[in-house]
């Protein structure tokens, strides 16, 4: 049975055509033929084709084999760098928290159920990026956090925190 993908939209169809073609032409740049790229990718040279033309059905793991064979897999790290968008999101509901009086601060997103407090590993980045020593115990981890400036808080809080739309009070 063939997958099925989802429908792309018009615009972001011709993004993935634009990086087929420019696929393609790196890979000519560098004197390859489809067949030795396909190869040494591990895949068909059809995938390849298909690759190369945009076809929305092709994996990831394809695209990413094709670059690292062509040497450009660094390029990935460029991909959605900056989140405009969600930086845009973010910073329009902290507005609105801050106009409820409410004060922004540092949120570190470290869960902290017991069964995470147990998965804190040895060894821990500062802020000043020397590796530091945590202590075995939880607590103590959990307050050396707070010591350093990052305040754990809840899914709730954090969800609250993201969403400031007042929430009915139960009656009591």
């Amino acid at each position: 049975m063939a997958k099925t993908t989802s429908p792309l939209l018009p615009p972001t169809e011709a993004l993935l055509r634009q990086f087929g073609e420019r696929l393609r032409f790196a890979r000519l740049r560098r004197q390859l033929t489809a067949k030795q790229v396909a190869e040494r990718a591990g895949m068909a040279p059809m995938t390849l084709r298909n690759l190369e033309r945009g076809e929305p059905g092709v994996t990831m793991g394809a695209y990413i084999a094709v670059m690292q064979v062509l040497g450009v897999e660094q390029d990935l790290q460029l991909l959605a760098k900056e989140d405009h968008l969600g930086r845009e999101l973010q910073d329009s509901r902290l507005q609105a928290a801050s106009s409820q009086h409410m004060k922004p601060r540092r949120v570190s997103l470290r869960p902290l159920s017991p069964q995470a407090r147990s998965d804190v590993t040895p060894t821990d980045q500062t802020q000043g990026g020397k590796p530091q020593k945590l202590p075995a115990d939880a607590g103590k981890a959990e307050h050396l956090r707070e010591s350093q400036g990052e305040r754990a808080i809840s899914t709730e809080q954090l969800a609250d925190l993201l969403d400031p739309a007042p929430k009915p009070k139960p009656a009591g």
